[in-house]
């Protein structure tokens, strides 16, 4: 077994969110000490490599849980949803993988262990709730519908964007925390639609998310509230004063927002018709995350 099953084993087209939600948490620090160069480079490489692990933790640990349960063998996978299919073509041993999550989480866990020295104890409380996520997550959290549709939007939102923040500057700031709620609502907006393929199949093993207990179609309004708010947010923001102009630019994708809204409510129960709509859900959630860290950092 080769390196390729591995690197195909952390779902690597979904680790594309760690690097925009990332690169908020630099904007915020880089925006409230004056500019990038305030910032120490390698801090800033040593936090982007926990926030990474901690990703691919939660990708293989969740393609483990779900292949023990019996859940890969019912979904019918789309390219967002249905796993990596890498368990249940043999390509590698559920043992692996689980051993592989693990080793993800423990690396991610030393360096926090290393921020908590060397910054205080401010980094403890985040660290400690996201490696109870990202080990609760697919066990535990996603047979509660609130804490299922919560829970991807606070990891790569508060504790994300607040951890790199507070790593590279000692300090928590209200920017960082406004500015996380912008990732917290789209990342569980991004988990919330990818769910809605995979409806009977999750049921079939007793999970319960937001689209199993209310159904997709009241689901597909509560999508749009999440998406819309997140957009107003920015715009609110700026006009409070509390956001520079240039995070402006992250509006830029607001139309294709509102042209997957439009099809998700129109082909809610439609699961064939959604998926390009779950494409553009991505396009627009990972570019518009891109772009508000941007607007931050050129501030």
């Amino acid at each position: 077994m080769g390196v390729g099953i591995y690197f195909r084993e952390t779902r690597p087209q979904f680790l594309l969110l760690t690097p925009a939600c990332f690169c908020i948490g630099v904007g915020t620090a880089a925006w409230v000490q004056g500019g990038l160069r305030a910032l120490p480079l390698g801090y800033v490489i040593l936090a982007f490599v926990g926030a990474l692990c901690a990703h691919i933790a939660t990708n293989v640990l969740n393609d483990y849980f779900d292949y023990v349960s019996g859940l890969d063998l019912k979904t019918q996978p789309t390219p967002f949803s249905g796993g990596s299919g890498i368990l249940p073509h043999g390509l590698m041993s559920p043992h692996k993988a689980l051993i592989f999550g693990l080793a993800a989480l423990g690396l991610t866990a030393a360096i926090g262990i290393f921020f908590w020295v060397v910054r205080g104890w401010g980094i403890l409380p985040l660290g400690v709730v996201g490696i109870l996520v990202i080990i609760a997550y697919t066990p535990w959290i996603t047979t509660r519908p609130f804490l299922c549709l919560v829970a991807p939007g606070l990891g790569f939102g508060p504790l994300m964007v607040m951890g790199t923040h507070y790593v590279l500057i000692g300090r928590y700031d209200g920017v960082a925390l406004l500015a996380s709620l912008i990732p917290g609502l789209l990342v569980s907006n991004l988990l919330l639609l990818n769910q809605f393929p995979d409806v009977e199949a999750d049921a079939a093993i007793n999970r319960r998310h937001i689209p199993i207990v209310f159904g997709r179609a009241a689901s597909a309004w509560l999508y749009a509230a999440f998406a819309l708010g997140a957009y107003f947010l920015i715009a609110l923001a700026w006009v409070l004063g509390s956001f520079p102009v240039n995070t402006l630019i992250a509006l830029f994708f607001f139309p294709l927002a509102l042209i997957t809204i439009k099809g998700v409510i129109r082909n809610a129960d439609q699961v064939k018709h959604l998926v390009p709509y779950l494409g553009e859900n991505v396009i627009y959630t990972l570019m518009t995350l891109l772009l508000l860290g941007i607007g931050f950092m050129i501030a």
